[in-house]
């Protein structure tokens, strides 16, 4: 596409951007609202760069996708949880590919940690790291901007999306995320379901299975970074 061109379709989806802006209801004050159009332009311009019309996807939902993500991961990067935890994730992440070709299956915990040289109780805060950046919308803990969703972060619900259950990518998607669930132990698929589908508070899953509530975010955040791994691989063998 000319430079020409394409700056004429960043002025027509203007709107778009604002709308996808206006729609998330984001708690980090460091950005005012001409911060975040302007992240939105840098999406939408990677969308005008990447758009793949043979996958019949109507753009505007391809590039309200691009939008969302760019402003998200921007955010991600000036969240308040602190490096050295999303440090610790990315190191749970790079143990889980290491020892899976090791091993040539899932690790245990014991093997996680013994492979990271970390306690029990520090991959539990892995798991709790997971938990407090997770949002409450399901497929958008779960896939990155690389999949033209969003990733772990401290945003929320977005009210303004385009109806996009028809998309070739979001049927993909949430087919790939349905494999990955059924194959969670049956408590933490419970617990999902609790929390994402059935909006019980952690206070409320807590006591219906009897334990704690930082247990209850612990298996939370387990159970994300285990459909993360299954999906990041699903990902890479296409």
């Amino acid at each position: 596409m000319e430079e020409n061109q394409r700056n004429e379709t960043v002025i027509q989806y203007m709107p778009l951007i604002h709308k996808v802006v206006h729609g998330l209801k984001i708690n980090n004050k460091d950005y005012e609202h001409e911060d975040l159009v302007n992240i939105g332009v840098i999406g939408l311009m990677k969308a005008i760069e990447k758009y793949d019309a043979s996958l019949n996807v109507p753009f505007i939902n391809y590039a309200y996708m691009r939008i969302k993500g760019a402003i998200i991961d921007e955010i991600r990067k000036t969240s308040r949880v602190s490096r050295g935890k999303i440090k610790a994730v990315n190191n749970y992440y790079d143990a889980i590919s290491t020892l899976q070709q090791k091993l040539l299956r899932t690790p245990t915990d014991k093997e996680l940690c013994r492979h990271l040289e970390i306690t029990d109780e520090e991959l539990k805060k892995v798991y709790e790291t997971v938990h407090q950046l997770a949002d409450v919308s399901l497929d958008s803990i779960l896939f990155d901007d690389s999949t033209n969703e969003t990733n772990l972060i401290e945003v929320m619900s977005d009210e303004s999306a385009p109806n996009t259950e028809n998309s070739v990518i979001k049927k993909e998607q949430l087919s790939y995320m349905k494999e990955a669930i059924v194959k969670l132990p049956e408590r933490e698929q419970q617990i999902l379901q609790l929390i994402y589908f059935e909006e019980l508070s952690m206070k409320e899953v807590a006591y219906i299975y009897d334990i704690s509530t930082p247990r209850v975010s612990q298996i939370h955040g387990k159970a994300l970074l285990k459909l993360r791994e299954y999906l990041g691989r699903v990902y890479d063998n296409d």
